[in-house]
């Protein structure tokens, strides 16, 4: 059931709008709709705007925050997020540590998922922003710190940095995961990867490194092929203590 200040996702006539139950109109070409109606709504509801034009009611998911929540800059991509959920095992027992929450939308992700969430970020204005998006996804188990994940304290079973890594993040990331848990690391360049690998093989017993690639399908009527655009986004390397 939809409360009031939930944000909605509507679908209808090849439109997509992120918005908001409450008080308020929501002006579209296809007509207005009167935002108050959407509180007490479910998924798969039916609004109408004013000119008769139907949408359908979408409780977001991670996904839509991706796409549609206020960002500070370019976050992972699902793929990415997604590696890193199944390469640490991550599930409902575990006590997740994020750092370099940037929008926050890898914690919605892991925050769906984990026990808890811990994800600091020294750049206070964006910890605030990622807090914003991390409460419009009704996730309690999340807290954005504005803080450099070195001041970090406590136990965890997965610890994952999105950020500029140097060894000591490593060695307190080590110290902080408990027997059996995983370091996962997000680098965009081979030089920044270098450096947790070096530093995670002084450390952990099992380290490996994954190149992140995707590549989408795209069909016509001259046939099908991989999309053209970039596939490759970065590396992930998985340290398991």
């Amino acid at each position: 059931m939809i409360e009031p200040g939930d944000r909605v996702l509507l679908i209808g006539e090849g439109r997509e709008f992120f918005t908001r139950a409450g008080p308020g109109i929501l002006s579209t070409d296809k007509g207005q709709i009167d935002l108050t109606t959407l509180a007490g709504a479910a998924a798969g509801d039916i609004i109408t705007t004013h000119t008769g034009v139907q949408f359908t009611v979408r409780i977001p998911r991670p996904t839509d925050f991706f796409t549609h929540g206020k960002r500070s800059g370019a976050p992972m991509l699902p793929k990415d997020i997604g590696l890193v959920i199944a390469y640490t095992g991550m599930n409902s027992r575990d006590d997740v540590l994020d750092a370099g929450t940037g929008s926050g939308i890898a914690a919605i992700y892991f925050g769906g998922i984990a026990k808890s969430v811990k994800t600091y970020e020294v750049r206070p204005e964006f910890s605030k922003l990622a807090q914003k998006n991390i409460t419009e996804a009704k996730l309690p188990n999340v807290e954005a710190i504005a803080a450099d994940v070195l001041t970090a304290e406590g136990a965890f079973d997965v610890v994952h940095l999105d950020m500029q890594i140097s060894p000591e993040y490593v060695a307190h990331a080590f110290n902080l995961i408990r027997s059996g848990g995983y370091l996962a690391c997000y680098t965009p360049f081979l030089e920044q990867m270098a450096i947790v690998v070096d530093a995670a093989g002084e450390r952990f017993g099992e380290v490996h490194t994954h190149e992140l690639i995707e590549r989408e399908m795209t069909r016509s009527k001259r046939g099908t092929r991989p999309s053209t655009s970039v596939c490759h986004s970065g590396y992930i390397t998985i340290a398991r203590k």
